[in-house]
């Protein structure tokens, strides 16, 4: 997959590009409905996949002090998009400067002169332009004056629920790990980079790989089972993919918690991940976050989360 890094980047003339337009924060099952068709179009056209996003997120720019904590990284939205098939992707510098462009200039130039595209495809609730005056009314009339089509696709829903960025947020916030990943369509993933603790796990039998995140949401305090798969800097243990229970939370029975931290024991291995770059997948929840009398109550509960998240992962 090809990354150009805006419009200006632009080296080439795309073959009967299909394009679709959006932030896609999460690359959920909202976001695959509207790839999966621009992929599919493209195919029988013979043509090229287009993904036209912004980076940094317009709400960063637009409402700086709004709490906006993305699904991914930049690179794990790339990854993602990726894998789905998705033949290139234009993110665009999203600045102040940026914001003010009419839509009118946006479709005429940005679209229609720069990406030339043969098929347009957008979520039901797409705007865009200065103050996002560019209505979904606008683009359907003048596509076809520019010589492209321009497909609406509905929301998607699951089990009677809308799919959006905003509500996969919401459950990780509750724990409900399994229900965001229903429509994420794929268990939620932390990234970050394993930094060295304070070795209290060493202690009483569990140690513990210590996540300095880089993605910007973390579930719930709470108990997970999941995956840790080694990214980069790994060594042997590069490319690796290891059974974890992870706590999120902030260490109750120690009362040293001031911040919010994620910590995964690996299960039935023992190795060294200081400075690995990991992904650290969140599929189902344990139990809540709680004090303990003495180290060795905790001791025994942590035993009695192994065992149960090694029985769920071999499921």
């Amino acid at each position: 997959m090809e990354i150009f890094r805006g419009i200006a980047e632009l080296g080439r003339r795309f073959t009967r590009p299909v394009l679709t337009i959006g932030n896609f924060d999460g690359v959920h099952r909202g976001h695959q409905a509207i790839l999966s068709q621009v992929i599919d179009r493209a195919a029988a056209l013979e043509g090229e996949s287009v993904l036209y996003t912004f980076e940094p997120h317009p709400r960063r720019v637009l409402q700086p002090g709004a709490a906006l904590r993305l699904l991914e990284t930049f690179d794990q939205r790339m990854e993602s998009l990726e894998r789905l098939g998705l033949d290139a992707v234009i993110a665009e510098p999203f600045d102040l400067t940026f914001a003010k462009m009419t839509p009118e200039h946006f479709i005429e130039h940005n679209i229609h002169e720069r990406i030339a595209p043969a098929e347009v495809y957008v979520g039901y609730d797409f705007h865009f332009g200065r103050d996002r005056e560019g209505s979904m009314r606008m683009l359907t009339e003048r596509g076809p004056h520019l010589g492209f089509s321009v497909t609406v696709i509905s929301e998607v829903s699951v089990e009677g629920r809308d799919v959006n960025s905003t509500r996969i947020r919401e459950l990780l916030g509750q724990g409900e790990v399994e229900e965001a990943a229903k429509l994420l369509g794929r268990p939620f993933v932390a990234r970050g980079v394993v930094t060295e603790g304070d070795k209290r796990g060493r202690t009483i039998g569990f140690p513990t790989a210590n996540l300095a995140p880089e993605t910007e949401i973390l579930p719930a305090p709470g108990v997970y089972y999941g995956r840790l798969r080694c990214l980069r800097g790994g060594g042997d243990a590069e490319g690796k993919v290891l059974p974890v229970v992870t706590n999120v939370g902030y260490r109750p029975t120690f009362r040293d918690g001031r911040d919010l931290v994620a910590e995964a024991h690996v299960i039935d291995w023992s190795g060294d991940l200081y400075g690995v770059e990991i992904d650290l997948s969140f599929e189902g929840r344990l139990r809540g976050e709680q004090r303990f009398e003495s180290v060795d109550a905790l001791r025994e509960q942590i035993g009695r989360d192994v065992d149960e998240a090694r029985a769920a992962l071999s499921r």
